[in-house]
């Protein structure tokens, strides 16, 4: 098949993407040599992945864009703005509430932005020739440093993206094509002495700038997490009940950023400030219709509710010790478990054995 690249290909593409609503586009080289795998190996060398044995299972294909579809030459990374119209700390003090992760709020994003790169990489295979493959961050591809490479921001301290543009708010995606396109300039760390997004974290899961334990990261532990969490690290979680904004929230950045104009990632009025007592009252059917085709379900009832416990205990709400009280004899043992804490939390008394 003949290749048809001309000066103007990658303004094309970029027009395309803006179409499809990308905020952001950028291109990359996906073949040449790169650092990203080798902290990826080490970050897992040291445990530091905790339960994410995918992360370890899938590690030579996700050291390097090639790892994933050999013919790849070159990446079109694109961002999707998801900013929240809210400042997701201040709700910190609302305790009898639970704090979804802005992200995870209106519907799934996996959804959405994969049907755009599709369209987006069959648009350009049909012009331009060649081979393409579209990922999201279920695809064992590191997005994040291929998106600096592409120039849409760099790896903050909090080893998230950051964008000059949009602060911190921004969904992932790549096209990887078999041809050569003209690359931009990579965007340069530009954090500075900044270390805001470190010392705002309630867990302290930081080692350092750039260098992440998810074991103690809130995001990690309720979502990833399997089991009880650890109790230690219980009173931090306050009533973050799915994910952690801190980091991203607190960035200087952010005063770039702007709400997402996309329908489908604006806030659900009923994940925006919902009630814990309200929250632990639901069984599975309840649990799949209201967090229908939401990311949240993936976590299913049950690690969902523990994490609802958890916020229970640390409200300081003594109207909130029947809804714990209610889960005491719940058929999940680390749902028992989780109560056990919250009652005793409430009731000012060292946690009892579950």
């Amino acid at each position: 098949m003949t290749i048809l690249i001309s000066d103007d290909t990658n303004d094309r593409i970029r027009q395309r993407a803006r179409s499809l609503g990308f905020d952001v586009v950028g291109f990359a080289s996906a073949a040449d040599a790169w650092p990203a795998g080798e902290r990826l190996r080490q970050f897992v060398a040291e445990g530091l992945h905790g339960q994410m044995g995918w992360l370890e299972e899938t590690l030579d294909r996700r050291a390097h864009p090639t790892g994933m579809w050999a013919e790849g030459r070159s990446a079109v990374m694109l961002g999707m703005n998801y900013g929240p119209d809210a400042d997701p700390l201040e709700r910190l003090k609302e305790r009898s509430t639970g704090i979804i992760s802005a992200y995870a709020q209106g519907d799934d994003y996996h959804d959405l932005i994969k049907g755009k790169l599709k369209n987006l990489a069959g648009w350009m295979k049909a012009r331009f020739g060649g081979e393409v493959k579209v990922f999201v961050d279920t695809a064992p591809l590191m997005e994040k440093p291929l998106a600096q490479r592409a120039g849409l921001g760099w790896q903050g301290k909090h080893t998230n993206l950051v964008s000059r543009e949009l602060g911190s708010w921004l969904f992932l995606g790549s096209v990887l094509i078999s041809v050569d396109l003209e690359h931009d300039s990579p965007e340069i760390d530009r954090c500075g002495s900044c270390r805001a997004c470190l010392d705002i974290c309630p867990t302290k899961a930081f080692l350092g700038p750039y260098r992440l334990d998810a074991r103690r990261c809130i995001s990690y532990l309720t979502i990833e997490h399997d089991g009880p969490i650890p109790e230690d690290l219980r009173p931090a979680l306050g009533n973050r009940i799915y994910g952690c904004d801190d980091c991203l929230a607190v960035c200087p950045w952010n005063k770039f950023a702007e709400t997402s104009r996309q329908a489908q990632f604006q806030a659900r009025q009923a994940l925006r400030a919902p009630k814990l007592s309200e929250l632990a009252a639901l069984d599975d059917e309840g649990f799949r219709f209201v967090f229908r085709r939401s990311a949240v379900q993936r976590i299913g009832r049950d690690r969902f509710i523990r994490n609802v416990l958890y916020a229970v205990g640390n409200s300081g709400d003594p109207a909130l010790l029947p809804t714990a009280e209610r889960l005491l004899d719940d058929p999940d043992p680390v749902v028992r478990d989780a109560a056990h804490w919250a009652v005793s939390r409430l009731k000012g008394a060292p946690p009892a054995a579950a």
